[in-house]
């Protein structure tokens, strides 16, 4: 097995706010406590021991046992369950929908960045404990983001004959015998195809509800490894983030807070895409089958789309009475986890670092520390024959994250016999309008727009023979070209990256039980590079 790796800026694929995140620009610095190095824990570790309420680890343990009572546990596991009541035990966590079947491959680099993550702690502070944590996203309400996933090509979709609404997780698998046959006809025949078909089955066929499923699934991934998986829809977890809802709901500090932030962001040079805007009110009202917004109208608080509403004082005491019906969104979720767990890093991809570098002011004014925010691994697996094609045709790692049709220009002016590179003619050109103007200058400067004209025309001029010859050299050179596109169409599916389109079944089929295995071995996660791996 062969790594190779390219920073991520060179990739071509992520937001240059991560990007100047990832190069620590002192833009960014007022938007997290400390960037992610071994070194930088140590002082993350003195501020949560001091902030996290010692009571919270013993509700914690409770929740978390009785939520893994229907899974097999591995015995680190089970140890790391324990170690949660300790002071000296803290979590890295990272976080992910309920995608049918783990959904995109990125699913695995998560989970694996936060294992690997606690096992680098570990050895450089021996004296404390870290457990790697999952935290499912069972409140999730958006089933079109997680019914399907990709398979050689295919996507292979769930479509019960209705969806109630409500929190994903308690959506029952009813309906998935029919995906789970049409996926295993695909699969084939072969022991890694059997292991494939066989996971499906136990994981969708023998439990109720999505939640159930995806717990079962991610502790048979990696159990072994001890994995904790969190789910949040818990009534005692949310019985410690009542105080935080009210703030919310009543005093909007969040929405005052993200708001300032956004401004700021607004305000910079570099022009960063926001990635959320926060509500006056972040809290979905829950119930069996619904999850509908929390709004005020003229002093009432209505759920919206039904008749439910409340006077301030009747909220306040179904926040108190009933907390597992306040459901977080995606502002407000961040500051729950950070609540209820004794955490010192978020791992995720770019998008979801984008949106956690907008709260840093709201945690402050929440007074709950802002967790270190790491990048997870990303990673673009290669086989040998790929990799062989690869070094055939004279492309370079760098080459291969090109747009396509910028890695086709590039290859047909390196494999041409002729130089189908004008810039020498557009300096000479350059050098002649240059003279030009000096004597039109001297002479009558009316003429200064004509040369100007004629400068534009003639540099088209050669812009467009460029092309037509570069189109011609593609005609005569097309068994390359098509060879290129295809080589690059199978690493880049969907001209995406790889990670973000296949299943890890398709991987598998290929690896076997070495998958897995594989990918600890390979992925590094304070490296902080694009890690593509030969198999």
């Amino acid at each position: 097995m062969d790594i190779d790796c390219i920073p991520f800026k060179k990739t071509g694929y992520f937001s240059q706010l991560i990007c100047d995140y990832l190069e620590e620009k002192e833009t960014l610095k007022p938007f997290h406590n400390r960037f992610p190095s071994l070194e930088n824990f140590e002082s993350q570790i003195e501020e949560k021991s001091r902030d996290f309420p010692e009571a919270h680890r013993n509700v914690l343990y409770d929740s978390l046992v009785k939520q893994h009572s229907n899974v097999e546990l591995g015995k680190k596991t089970k140890n790391n369950l324990v170690m949660l009541k300790e002071p000296t035990t803290f979590t890295i966590v990272t976080g992910h929908q309920l995608n049918l079947f783990t959904g995109p491959l990125y699913f695995l680099y998560k989970i694996i960045s936060t294992i690997n993550l606690t096992v680098a702690l570990k050895k450089r502070y021996p004296k404390y404990n870290f457990v790697p944590v999952y935290w499912m996203a069972t409140e999730d309400h958006d089933f079109d983001e997680i019914n399907y996933f990709n398979f050689k090509g295919k996507k292979l979709q769930w479509n019960p004959d209705s969806h109630p609404g409500g929190a994903v997780g308690d959506l029952l698998t009813d309906g998935l015998q029919e995906v789970f046959d049409i996926f295993g006809e695909a699969l084939g025949v072969g022991r890694n195809a059997t292991v494939i078909k066989d996971l499906f089955r136990r994981t969708y066929l023998e439990h109720g509800n999505l939640a159930e499923a995806t717990r079962y699934l991610a502790n048979e991934l990696f159990g072994d490894y001890g994995l904790v998986i969190v789910d949040g829809n818990d009534t005692n977890l949310k019985k410690l983030f009542v105080p935080y809802i009210k703030k919310d709901i009543f005093e909007h500090l969040p929405f005052q807070k993200i708001s300032e932030t956004i401004d700021y962001l607004k305000g910079l040079p570099e022009n960063y895409a926001i990635q959320v805007n926060p509500r006056e009110i972040n809290y979905f009202y829950l119930k069996k089958g619904l999850r509908e917004r929390i709004i005020k109208k003229d002093g009432i608080f209505l759920v919206n789309d039904t008749e439910i509403k409340f006077t301030k004082d009747e909220l306040m005491t179904e926040i108190e009475t009933h907390p597992e019906a306040f459901s977080p969104n995606v502002i407000a979720r961040p500051l729950y986890q950070e609540t209820i767990l004794p955490n010192l890093c978020y791992i995720g991809g770019g998008g979801e670092l984008a949106y956690w570098l907008q709260l840093k002011s709201y945690f402050e004014a929440m007074q709950v520390p802002f967790p270190m925010l790491l990048l997870r691994n990303s990673v673009l697996v290669v086989t040998k024959k790929q990799s062989k094609k690869l070094s055939k045709l004279g492309i370079s790692i760098a080459d291969v994250f090109l747009k396509q049709n910028d890695l086709i220009n590039k290859k047909i002016r390196e494999v041409s016999n002729i130089d189908i590179d004008f810039e020498p003619q557009k300096t000479h050109l350059e050098n002649q309008f240059k003279a030009l103007y000096e004597i039109a200058d001297q002479t009558d400067k009316s003429f200064l727009g004509a040369v100007k004209a004629q400068e534009i025309k003639q540099k088209k001029g050669l812009d467009n023979l460029e092309k037509r010859l570069l189109k011609a050299q593609k005609r005569k050179l097309k068994d390359q070209v098509v060879r290129m596109t295809e080589l690059q169409d199978q690493l880049f599916p969907g001209r995406s990256l790889q990670e973000r389109n296949l299943n890890f079944s398709e991987l598998y089929l290929e690896l076997g039980d070495s998958l897995i295995p594989t990918l600890f071995e390979s992925l590094k996660p304070l490296e902080l590079e694009f890690s593509i791996i030969e198999v």
